[in-house]
């Protein structure tokens, strides 16, 4: 392909003016620039397919000689290569167009927040980013999005009574929006000017038994459980360990040292996103040792109905209704409450229970440090709690004894 002759010259360029017809200045290649009264606009005139075609290549006054003529000896590349340069542009510009949608960047940014989020956490972000944002803006560019449609969608989901879904997801919209003007892909999060346009809902705290006398018989009712075994396996290790609901539930055999009387949970399924070490009670260790020929031979400890899959998020809520206590009273979850509660009152260090409960520490270096720390102490926490629950369930507490710890 024969190199084009360039004929402009930056004088030329400088002195081209609107005199009150438009004009052209061609520079070679079918290069040329198109004097308007409106401005001056780069243009490529090409053939291809046996047909005239024309290339908008840009604005002079931002795009200079130098450029203009790299983009016209791009085209005739493309040209060389049977391909053409409008229709390579146009598909491009879709491309760019799909990957500005918000469901493009919110599944990008949600890729970003694995090794942030723990899983279970991830999961419901995204469920709820599918169940409710993608079918209402998903294909909707991020700088046509604005505030109203936002909040229109939000305003569907507190329609169902969802309000605390509808709080989580306007923050996790607003995430994604910051996430997409760090990568330059928007201008404004439009969910900062939704403050207060919500509905305020009441905090709520989950449901736990915190007391030895309503503690004792939830204790009795789960020992005399006759549903799945799994599920009792499960209540059971539920008030051992009190961890949460879900780093149970998922909970996989490789975990466990049962000899050493140990639980590694890995910092993938722990919502520090740090391992956490839960020692385990000879009670514990009775209970898997227990459940191992059910489900040894499984991936999960705590296998659901389907095969290979865990013990779905409201199995252990359920169980707790068919024993007699409805939401208002005990969850999955308050096992937690119940054993930081009544732990605090029973005598124990609370900065040992925080670190059982793997609250947030006050500082990187103290969460690394503290993954570990006071083992020998939890140790003997967990072992005195576990005898504690035992006696309690079968009337016989003793709660001096358990201070002396």
């Amino acid at each position: 392909m024969p190199k084009p002759t360039n004929k402009l010259t930056a004088a030329e360029l400088k002195a081209a003016k609107f005199k009150g017809k438009p004009y052209k200045l061609a520079d070679g290649g079918g290069l040329y620039l198109h004097v308007q009264k409106s401005g001056q606009y780069w243009r490529l005139k090409y053939r291809f397919g046996g047909r005239e075609k024309l290339l908008a290549l840009g604005v002079y006054s931002t795009v200079g000689l130098a450029a203009a003529r790299k983009a016209r000896d791009d085209a005739k590349t493309l040209l060389s290569e049977g391909k053409d340069p409008g229709a390579v542009r146009r598909d491009a510009r879709v491309r760019e167009l799909e990957a500005d949608t918000f469901e493009a960047v919110a599944r990008e940014w949600l890729e970003r927040q694995a090794s942030r989020l723990a899983d279970e956490t991830l999961r419901i972000t995204r469920r709820r980013l599918e169940t409710w944002a993608f079918s209402d803006i998903g294909d909707r560019r991020l700088a046509e999005i604005e505030p109203p449609d936002v909040l229109r969608l939000l305003r569907r989901v507190e329609s169902r009574g969802k309000h605390e879904t509808a709080h989580r997801l306007r923050q996790r919209i607003g995430q994604i929006f910051r996430y997409a003007i760090a990568t330059g892909r928007a201008d404004r999060d439009p969910t900062a000017d939704l403050k207060g346009a919500l509905a305020t809902t009441p905090t709520k705290h989950r449901s736990a038994l915190t007391t030895p006398d309503t503690v004792a018989p939830l204790l009795r009712a789960i020992h005399g459980y006759d549903g799945q075994p799994v599920t009792w396996a499960a209540l059971r290790l539920l008030s051992l360990t009190f961890v949460r609901p879900g780093e149970l539930r998922q909970a996989n055999w490789g975990e466990f040292d049962l000899d050493g009387a140990l639980w590694r949970i890995p910092a993938g399924r722990m919502k520090a996103k740090r391992d956490h070490l839960v020692p385990l009670s000879p009670h514990a260790v009775e209970c898997l040792r227990w459940l191992y020929p059910l489900t040894g031979h499984r991936p999960y400890v705590f296998e659901g109905v389907r095969r290979n899959r865990p013990l779905s998020e409201n199995t252990i809520n359920s169980a707790l209704r068919a024993l007699g206590y409805d939401g208002s009273q005990m969850t999955a979850h308050g096992f937690r409450s119940m054993a930081s509660t009544m732990l605090h009152e029973l005598g124990w260090p609370p900065e040992v229970i925080e670190l059982q409960l793997s609250h947030a520490q006050r500082s990187q270096v103290a969460a690394a440090y503290n993954r570990s720390a006071r083992l020998d102490e939890r140790r003997r926490m967990m072992e005195a709690w576990a005898d504690y629950l035992d006696s309690l369930r079968d009337g016989t507490a003793n709660v001096v004894a358990l201070r002396g710890a």
